[in-house]
């Protein structure tokens, strides 16, 4: 997902409501998402479905990999030879 750009991807809900047409078509093209504001403070975010995708993706691997950080801390990982010869034996079979 590209980084906000303040100047154009900010928008009062208004503005949001009254051209949320070309607003979609922003996001879709630029990637960037576009947060809505009421009264002054952000309260809503509007981003393309692929970014999303993609965000909850990378949120899944990284918890599996602090899962597996804890896992090992917790004494309860394996060697990596033993994993290498596992994997070796599965591939045989």
């Amino acid at each position: 997902m590209s980084r906000l750009h303040f100047d154009k991807d900010i928008q009062p809900l208004s503005n949001f409501r009254a051209g949320a047409a070309s607003f979609i078509r922003q996001i879709n093209e630029t990637r960037r998402p576009i947060v809505i504001t009421q009264r002054g403070k952000g309260v809503a975010l509007v981003i393309d479905v692929s970014e999303y995708e993609a965000m909850q993706e990378k949120i899944e691997l990284l918890e599996e990999v602090q899962k597996a950080e804890a896992q090992l801390s917790a004494g309860q990982g394996i060697s990596n030879s033993d994993a290498r010869s596992k994997i070796l034996e599965s591939i045989k079979n």
